[in-house]
């Protein structure tokens, strides 16, 4: 299919000046959602040319990062993320506060509603039946619009990334995130990934209507090469800036090869800095490693398993789906989040008689030392030993070279 033209930062700002209905924002507070560092975006023309577009017309716009359950960042990398100049912190963006979201803090969550049994036994095929409450960071409660600003892409848990999945994890609590990653993962990632309609993606959707506050977004699809280059920009409700997005997504970011193979070299870009996300380096690669095949991912900057959930790992490591599910009552207490997070890392395989069969193997090349990796299930490979130029130019060899891996999902012709 052919791919939108790349957009210049002029019709950029054209955009923003003749799409963005200022009537939708005039005398309110607005609170932009917007993602951290592990999202390739071009946010500092965005967040500027939104900022010229709204100033002055909004009666207060401050800024919460997505963050899921990513670690806290600092002042100086939002200002970092968001373009802002240190000069003009204190001049131009005075009056902006910049919001880490804090979602395993109980006192900076509400509780705004509940996903029932049923609805979750309809939404899951029967796969899970249990009460959700559905929490979100209560600074919401402060503002009269809230507005997503964030990127598009394949996604191992939700099908596609961007939406509601801004406030669902991105500002929500624990407990309706484990709950639909570990319905993605059971459903797992090849079968969820770069699918437009998927169980979570209904999850999503279904528990951001009871937001009590007008939602808004901003979706964009950046060029497939890597850049912070725009294909393309859609504004309007969530679920339909999200749509027009995922299509395009669609076109953009998903690659089809002929045949599997028997091995990958997956490079982390240094934006993951942990394998909770460098993991993407997997999820996106999966689907053309042939069986009995390796995936490297090649991360020499890494240097942790992850801030926040590295205890949990090491005592559970990585496994694929049917090792947790065939011993769930040994795992079920465990952040159902984390035991996804670790079966979409290993990938699929086999549990019976009490033997683990994965269907490939999967290294990590990192700073991360070989006892650990074996410790948690991973082979290990030194980095320093990794030529990435012998790994070019070898497809017809089974050999696979992916120098920015993470964003861009490759798939077989025949799937």
């Amino acid at each position: 299919m052919t791919q939108k033209p790349v957009m210049s930062e002029e019709e950029v700002r054209n955009w923003f000046s003749s799409q963005l209905p200022q009537s939708d924002f005039e005398g309110k507070k607005v609170l932009l959602i917007v993602p951290d560092q592990t999202r390739t975006a071009p946010m500092p023309l965005l967040f500027d040319s939104l900022f010229e577009q709204l100033n002055g017309v909004v009666e207060k716009i401050d800024v919460i990062f997505a963050l899921g359950t990513h670690p806290a960042i600092s002042e100086e990398l939002m200002c970092q993320l968001l373009g802002i100049q240190p000069e003009e912190r204190n001049t131009k963006y005075a009056k902006v506060e910049l919001i880490n979201h804090e979602w395993d803090n109980p006192d900076a969550l509400d509780t705004i509603g509940t996903l029932t049994k049923a609805d979750t036994e309809r939404i899951s095929d029967g796969l899970l039946s249990q009460e959700v409450p559905i929490q979100i960071n209560k600074r919401i409660h402060d503002y009269d619009l809230l507005l997503v600003m964030g990127p598009v892409f394949p996604h191992e848990v939700v099908g596609f990334s961007g939406g509601n999945k801004y406030f669902f994890p991105g500002i929500s609590g624990p407990l309706l995130l484990n709950f639909f990653h570990w319905l993605g993962a059971l459903i797992t990632n090849v079968g969820i990934i770069g699918v437009k309609g998927t169980p979570v993606r209904e999850v999503v959707d279904l528990s951001a209507q009871s937001i009590p506050v007008e939602r808004k977004a901003i979706t964009f699809v950046v060029s497939s090469d890597g850049t912070t280059s725009l294909h393309g920009l859609f504004y309007g409700a969530p679920e339909d800036a999200w749509n027009a997005a995922a299509d395009v997504s669609g076109q953009t970011h998903i690659i089809r090869m002929e045949k599997p193979f028997h091995t990958v070299l997956s490079c982390s870009p240094t934006m993951y800095d942990e394998l909770w996300t460098a993991g993407k380096c997997m999820y996106k690669l999966e689907p053309v490693v042939a069986d009995g095949g390796e995936l490297i991912i090649y991360a020499p900057h890494l240097k942790s398993i992850s801030v926040t959930h590295g205890e949990t790992i090491h005592k559970i490591g990585y496994h694929c789906k049917d090792y947790f599910t065939e011993q769930w009552d040994k795992f079920k207490d465990y952040p159902w989040g984390v035991v996804a997070h670790s079966t979409h890392v290993r990938g699929t395989g086999t549990y019976e008689n009490g033997v683990e069969k994965c269907r490939m193997q999967v290294t990590l090349a990192s700073q991360v030392p070989k006892e650990v990796c074996e410790s948690i299930n991973l082979g290990y490979r030194d980095p320093a030993t990794i030529n990435i130029e012998d790994y070019a130019n070898r497809e017809d060899e089974g050999v696979l070279l992916v120098r920015k891996a993470g964003e861009q999902l490759y798939r077989l012709q025949e799937e």
